[in-house]
């Protein structure tokens, strides 16, 4: 079947009261971002629904591309039809026809948003529902789980005719929740982090740290990956920033007692991701933290490494079971990468018996007896930020790193 067009639902953002135009705008940037290589493609907005005009186009690769746009409850491709009942039954049928299979039922769902068409929705029921059984030999109807169900949309403008609905991806349309930095380590959780703070609609931007020569040029490579992968699903591109840490993580192992190195690893690492956060008009920081799942994730470790920051700390899997967790990184394609065997700067110079209940007076008291702040100015002045693109695009800009 020759679709026109694909019907686009918003889901939560019809919950929206006066700012709703706002995330329609965002989903509509969205959009024309996923579909930019189909040239001849419309976008229409309302307030209610969002219709993509194909214009010759490629119907099922458009699909494809709109099943992945955050903000989309669901969606349709659809016929539009002037309306015109006999025009109406005929279009009905050849799109049936199209779908049909020996034995399948069927049922009709018509909606009328227009009251000045001359059929009520029973009216509308009937009639096409009567013409498809008359035409389609051994057709039969099942209100309740039919094979195919034809919905028949009477708006003001013209009739709208779809037989399938594609799950969207849900949530809201990336960058009408602001923008956040997260805390992207090479790990399994972190990607995860981000990817459902995109979908609550999150303009994220990754943080790395690295640590050479402990950690190696793998372990960029790791992270750029992954954060290629967080592109991809936000079809667009995201920007990294891979700071330097060796000097401040040597310090740290130098100047605190051993079992409170990591805390004090990881209040250094919120201090820096700050500075980059202000530098770069972010809102909050993202963490992939999972309650007691490490000793720096205990309530008390979050108590005494939160000290350092009044930025919100954002922690989308401080309750969710790892193996949620880790079916989530293999429906997003980032597991693979996350177990590759190369290690990041939180896997190094581990203890062996961390601090899992630390104090701040303590923690405080051992990093006063050294002055951090001049490295963690260094760190943030050295920052190195990449822009990651969706795709091949940018596979020599990431070998320049190396």
């Amino acid at each position: 079947m020759n679709y026109d067009r694909i019907l686009i639902r918003y889901g939560e953002i019809s919950t929206k009261g006066r700012n709703r135009n706002k995330f329609v705008d965002k989903l509509r940037k969205s959009v024309r971002i996923a579909l930019s290589g189909f040239p001849k493609i419309k976008i229409e907005a309302s307030r209610d629904r969002m219709y993509v005009v194909l214009n010759g186009e490629n119907a099922k690769a458009a699909i494809e591309k709109l099943k992945h746009i955050f903000g989309i409850q669901s969606f349709s491709p659809a016929i539009k039809v002037d309306k015109e009942i006999e025009t109406i039954k005929q279009t009905s049928l050849e799109l049936v026809q199209a779908l049909y299979q020996d034995g399948q039922t069927f049922k009709v769902t018509a909606k009328r948003s227009d009251k000045t068409f001359e059929l009520n929705t029973n009216e509308i029921n009937h009639a096409i529902g009567g013409h498809l059984l008359q035409n389609i030999t051994g057709l039969k109807v099942n209100v309740k789980q039919p094979d195919i169900n034809l919905r028949v949309e009477v708006r003001s403008d013209a009739v709208y005719l779809s037989c399938e609905t594609i799950p969207g991806a849900g949530g809201l349309p990336i960058g009408s929740g602001g923008k956040a930095m997260l805390m992207l380590s090479g790990g399994i959780d972190s990607p995860v982090a981000g990817y459902l703070s995109m979908r609550r609609g999150l303009e994220i931007e990754g943080v790395h740290f690295f640590s050479p020569p402990f950690t190696s040029e793998r372990a960029k490579e790791k992270v750029i990956d992954l954060s290629k992968k967080l592109a991809e699903i936000a079809g667009s591109s995201i920007t990294l920033h891979i700071v330097p840490f060796t000097d401040v993580q040597q310090a740290i192992r130098e100047q605190v007692p051993e079992n409170y190195t990591m805390t004090s690893t990881r209040r250094m690492m919120l201090r820096i991701t700050d500075e980059i956060r202000k530098k770069r008009e972010g809102l909050a920081i993202i963490t992939g933290e999972n309650l007691g799942q490490v000793a720096s994730q205990t309530l008390e470790s979050m108590y005494a490494i939160n000290e350092v920051t009044n930025t919100p700390i954002l922690r989308p899997l401080i309750s969710m079971d790892k193996n949620d967790i880790i079916k989530i990184a293999e429906e997003i394609d980032t597991m693979d990468i996350s177990i590759r065997p190369y290690e990041d700067c939180c896997t190094i110079f581990v203890p062996s018996s961390p601090k899992t209940k630390p104090k701040r007076e303590k923690v405080n008291q051992y990093e006063s007896y050294f002055d951090f702040e001049p490295l963690i100015e260094e760190a943030v002045q050295n920052v190195e930020t990449v822009t990651i693109k969706p795709g091949e695009e940018n596979r020599q800009e990431f070998e320049e790193l190396f």
